[in-house]
């Protein structure tokens, strides 16, 4: 049985799967033009949120049974082609939980205490200490959009902070064990202090936060995105921003990846990172570790 990883995936996850009788080729320096060509011949593919799954490389497949993504959401991959072909797909929702929760509750830190802008003002020579005035979590209102493993995940870390938290999900009926109140979209939008993503990107979900939604946020409000981008319609977001509707907003994901060029880089109070929600040593050892088990207990079944 062959398998093809076309992302970075744990080297031990890679001896896992070659210890248990597997053929496995990595590949991650494919460009889009090649990926139809080079997944003939495979029986699994691995990804993580770099390779773009398209139904033109699902097309190309010739022998493929099973897509695995690492990682949480499969945005990038065509689920109703896979399924049309009989192509099994599956992800590892539950192995980076914690690191993006933790990426999370680092942004909405530093959003209050303006740690990037202090950084790089010093670096530049400047002393910014009055410009610099901060806010402090505790006490306040954070809104979850979307409750599942890592919106719980980041619910607790909020709530040792001292904040009260609300969430909205309309798949989850209680948050069992958390003091976590379930509200309205309305009810979160207009009673949040902070609001942070933590849901797929679906078509139900794109662009989710446009002008109308920012229009009925508190004054002042702060926005915290380590899900998708897309979610937010950041023509939006920018507008409400810089009109100071939203006094902040830091983001992890965005609408085109890789983002060079957005429009948000140009504000003082938008802090940013590269897609890195998952990027620490354990979270990638996890994922690791989810997909070569996964990719075991499939072969064992065939």
């Amino acid at each position: 049985m062959k398998v093809l990883i076309t992302d970075p995936v744990a080297d031990q996850a890679v001896q896992t799967l070659r210890d248990a009788g597997l053929q496995v080729d990595v590949k991650t320096d494919l460009t889009p033009e090649q990926l139809p060509e080079a997944v003939k011949g495979y029986d699994v593919m691995v990804v993580r949120s770099a390779t773009k799954v398209t139904d033109k490389v699902i097309g190309a497949m010739d022998t493929m049974k099973l897509i695995v993504r690492g990682g949480v959401g499969l945005d990038n991959i065509d689920k109703e082609a896979a399924k049309k072909k009989g192509i099994e797909v599956t992800n590892t929702p539950e192995a980076s939980s914690i690191s993006v929760a933790e990426l999370t509750i680092g942004h909405m830190l530093s959003l209050c205490r303006h740690i990037p802008r202090g950084t790089s003002g010093l670096k530049g020579g400047k002393w910014e200490k009055k410009q610099l005035k901060g806010c402090e979590v505790f006490g306040k209102t954070l809104g979850l959009l979307g409750v599942g493993r890592i919106g719980r995940e980041v619910a607790k870390r909020a709530l040792g902070l001292g904040m009260k938290v609300v969430a909205h999900d309309p798949y989850i009926k209680s948050v069992e064990g958390l003091n976590v109140k379930l509200v309205s979209l309305d009810e979160l939008l207009t009673g949040s202090d902070f609001i942070s993503l933590h849901l797929p990107k679906t078509d139900e979900t794109a662009h989710m936060l446009g002008r109308e939604q920012f229009g009925k946020m508190k004054e002042g409000v702060r926005i915290v995105n380590c899900a998708r981008g897309g979610i937010i319609d950041e023509g939006a977001l920018f507008e409400a921003l810089k009109s100071g509707k939203v006094a902040g907003a830091a983001v992890d994901v965005f609408e085109k990846e890789p983002a060079s060029d957005n429009k948000l880089f140009t504000l003082d109070t938008v802090i940013c990172t590269p897609h890195i929600g998952a990027s620490t040593s354990e979270g990638q050892g996890r994922v690791g570790s989810a997909v070569a088990e996964k990719i075991v207990n499939w072969a064992k079944r065939r």
